[in-house]
């Protein structure tokens, strides 16, 4: 494996030696007049040995190159995790480089690798892909120029693999962009995991993804609005679904109300009992009690209306 020499080559050179030495078997039979039942027994025995051979260089050639995989695929990754850390340095040994433009993909699931490849496809740019643990690979497209929004929605749009989770950064340049595409796609990631989504696109969940990282965000929005939300009668769940469609509404009461499937009175005094739980307007904390929703949409996916109507 190391010198080169495939596994095929080694085989033949068994089997060349293999024939010879039954030539030499068979002309010293001839020579020494031995019985025929001698010569297949010698020349059964010579094949036994020979399928024993075969058997253990096949193995050993095959742990060999497993090994020899594994070891190139882990320095692979090594380096590129100290690249990742902010290390000086190349990537000349990945056999790509870093002073251009780069997008960062994220995939997880089965075949991971083979994912990322499928939506390079066509896109005229180099591929780096790595793979740091098991159903998990990490890649970069890189470019003398940015791709265009174009070209990264029909990455985004490249049919998947099923069961496969994919997360797109956003472009960047050189060595500070290369490393920043990928954590935008690690944070992508997370939101598409959560959602149960198959791609997610930085660009989308920029900030879901950044709040997500915040834990004091997370427990504050909760303590402030969803748990005043649900002091009321009930455990909430209509005061949600009516935000959700109000905040989806763009704060349009009617347009609520006609999404919901209530009347225009209904949605108002729903509102009025939530701003009471509050403590203060909607208008005056639209944003953060919209934030809370979507935070927790991530943890607990809504259901449509139909879905919940046959539960």
């Amino acid at each position: 494996m190391r010198s080169g020499i495939s596994l095929d080559t080694v085989l033949r050179r068994y089997f060349a030696g293999f024939t010879l030495f039954g030539d030499f078997i068979m002309r010293e039979a001839e020579e020494r007049n031995l019985p025929d039942d001698v010569v297949r027994q010698l020349l059964q025995t010579q094949a036994a040995h020979l399928d024993q051979l075969i058997a253990s260089v096949s193995q050993t050639y095959s742990e060999e190159r497993e090994h020899w995989f594994r070891s190139s695929e882990h320095r692979r990754v090594e380096h590129v995790k100290r690249l990742l850390a902010g290390e000086t340095g190349d990537a000349g040994e990945l056999a790509y480089d870093l002073d251009v433009w780069h997008l960062a993909i994220v995939a997880t699931g089965p075949q991971p690798s083979d994912a990322i490849r499928g939506l390079a496809e066509g896109m005229d740019r180099r591929l780096l892909v790595v793979e740091p643990e098991e159903r998990t690979a990490w890649g970069w497209l890189g470019g003398r120029r940015s791709l265009v929004e174009e070209e990264i929605e029909l990455c985004v749009a490249h049919p998947r693999p099923a069961e496969t989770t994919i997360a797109i950064g956003e472009p960047g340049r050189a060595a500070e962009g290369w490393r920043l595409t990928h954590h935008q796609a690690g944070a992508a990631l997370r939101v598409a995991q959560r959602r149960r989504e198959r791609i997610a696109r930085y660009a989308d969940v920029a900030t879901l993804a950044t709040m997500l990282q915040d834990h004091v965000l997370l427990d504050s929005l909760q303590s402030l609005y969803l748990a005043r939300i649900d002091t009321g009668r009930g455990d909430g769940a209509v005061a949600r679904e009516t935000l959700r469609a109000y905040f989806a509404a763009d704060c349009n009461i009617s347009s609520a109300a006609a999404a919901l499937g209530v009347n225009r009175h209904t949605v108002s005094s729903r509102l009025r009992a939530i701003e009471e739980r509050l403590g203060r307007s909607l208008r005056s904390c639209r944003l953060e009690v919209d934030a809370a929703l979507r935070l927790e949409s991530l943890e607990r996916p809504v259901l449509p209306r139909s879905a919940r109507a046959s539960k």
